[in-house]
């Protein structure tokens, strides 16, 4: 009998992080960080719910923050066995992680001014470039399609998943009492039309998939790689005609590259103006580096390996004064900078000296999780806070969703048809509730037995045994209030302190503000 149990990615997409523990061995599936907004990220401050000095060993299904960024805690923790991913994984982590560690020192040294000012006490950064050094020792790349055994009784092997360049769906095999439990992880899966990669594979006939749900509810419209690369023609024309400049918040791994990419074949034929691109984020330019590595190992690409992403006119910005020197140019620029939800990172920035003005464009190519900055502008909002400052949404505020490195739902349900049956169960995890709800009703329209189909909660643990249903075996009280997961308190007071600031503009005389003033204080006596 194996214990499976969901620590992340439960009725949310971040986080990702499953723990399995069986007769032959306790390991886990990726360990990543919470991301959104400010109630969710605190969990990154707690505990793991299990012991991490007893895992003996980690699968990291592809090199994405959401599922890598919590490692160098867990090491931190007392994990010290082997992770396992692919080598094309195992390279990207080198800059992804130590990028992150960077990103938890700076956040904890910048929350100790402020702690030092108002007299509290210092905090510890989540994690240290140390830990990430000594984490990155641990990890061993595998190729695709290769069985091997991370201890006697379990095998694995990894499937391509077509999400991100070394991305992995695993297949675990587990020995349990002379039975062989066939288990199925997903990892986050790509689209059928998805550059640089072929679309997702693994074989079929499972105890247990667990699947992500990202897209569970969207069906997006067909589309090619040339009608999505002719989609962002049409949005650049139009942005650049306007006489200002084009910031598109971007994911700095595989969605930066896709756009260098898409960008640089439309300059070469002549399509779009010949703009200046930068390219502001330093993970996304050494992301960039590791791209070029595996170029000839590249499907769908347009353009010579040995030329991919060396446009003549692309800018890979590095230094903060170069940073700094974009906010002088006022038109005729095309600003790809992280983080893609502009939650952190360079992007707010651009969007500070961009966002206020009605010849600009703001350019959004990929899912807002809600309650992030991305989402809160993609709603609508007519005022945003920035680092403390509101700022006027004059520009004009576009998106383009074929940039997607998620399956939507009809592309889910066909790889879940193709990998069935299942004998034991299907999980839905790696989404919202809605979405996965939606996704359950629909798989279960397509072969597979509604009664046999999960939606673990945070935390919630399964007994898992070859050929029979699971069985619930824990749901502890939650570390997180799920109605937290999509608007926190953190949204609320911001949107309150714009509505406070409009409403007080919109007052005619000093003595009516003071009067609303003191109103508001009386509420709070």
């Amino acid at each position: 009998m194996a214990t499976l149990k969901f620590c992340g990615a439960a009725g949310t997409v971040t986080g990702s992080c499953s723990h399995i523990q069986s007769e032959a061995g306790t390991f886990m599936v990726d360990c990543g960080l919470f991301q959104g907004n400010r109630t969710t990220q605190e969990l990154n401050l707690g505990e793991f719910p299990f012991d991490p000095s007893k895992v003996e060993f980690l699968i990291l299904t592809h090199a994405h923050i959401d599922h890598s960024g919590l490692l160098p805690k867990l090491t931190k923790a007392g994990f010290s066995g082997p992770i396992y991913t692919t080598p094309a994984t195992k390279d990207l982590l080198e800059v992804m992680l130590r990028d992150s560690a960077y990103i938890q020192e700076s956040n904890a040294d910048r929350q100790n001014r402020k702690n030092e000012r108002r007299g509290d006490p210092a905090v510890e950064p989540i994690y240290t470039i140390q830990d990430a050094e000594k984490t990155l020792q641990q990890v061993k790349g595998y190729d695709y399609e290769t069985w091997f055994e991370p201890k006697p009784g379990i095998r694995t092997r990894f499937w391509n998943a077509g999400h991100l360049l070394g991305s992995l769906s695993a297949e675990i095999q587990v020995d349990e009492k002379g039975k062989t439990l066939r288990l199925l992880f997903s990892g986050d899966l790509g689209p059928e039309e998805k550059a640089f990669h072929p679309e997702p594979d693994a074989p079929s006939g499972y105890d247990y998939i667990i699947c992500e749900s990202t897209y569970g509810d969207r069906d997006r419209v067909d589309y090619t790689l040339k009608e999505r690369r002719d989609a962002m023609k049409v949005e650049l024309n139009r942005a650049l005609e306007k006489g200002g400049n084009v910031v598109i918040p971007s994911f700095a791994v595989e969605r930066s590259q896709e756009l260098l990419h898409d960008i640089a074949v439309l300059l070469n034929s002549g399509e779009i103006p010949n703009a200046t691109v930068f390219l502001d984020s330093p993970l996304a330019r050494k992301a960039t580096e590791v791209f070029i590595k595996y170029a000839g190992e590249m499907e769908d690409i347009e353009i010579e390996p040995s030329k991919l992403f060396r446009h003549k006119n692309f800018r890979l910005v590095e230094s903060v004064e170069e940073s700094k020197a974009i906010n002088d140019v006022k038109k005729g620029a095309i600003i790809i900078s992280a983080s893609g939800m502009c939650t952190a990172g360079r992007i707010k920035h651009h969007l500070k000296n961009n966002i206020y003005r009605p010849e600009s464009t703001i350019l959004f190519v990929g899912y807002q999780s809600p309650g992030t900055l991305g989402h809160i502008i993609t709603s609508g909002a007519k005022q945003v806070r920035i680092h403390g400052k509101e700022y006027q949404v004059r520009a004009d505020i576009r998106r383009l969703g074929n940039y997607s490195a998620h399956a939507d739902q009809p592309e889910l349900v066909q790889w879940l048809v193709e990998r069935g049956p299942v004998t034991g169960g299907l999980f839905l995890n790696h989404g919202e509730d809605d979405s996965r709800s939606v996704l359950a009703d629909l798989v279960a329209q397509n072969g597979y037995s509604r009664d046999k189909i999960y939606l673990p909660q945070f935390d919630e643990s399964f007994e898992l045994v070859a050929g029979e249903p699971p069985v619930s075996v824990s749901r502890p009280e939650p570390r997180i209030d799920p109605t937290q997961l999509q608007r926190d308190w953190h949204n609320d007071y911001a949107a309150f302190i714009l509505e406070l600031s409009n409403k007080l503009q919109a007052t005619s005389t000093p003595h009516d503000r003071q009067e609303l003033i003191r109103r508001l204080a009386q509420l709070l006596k």
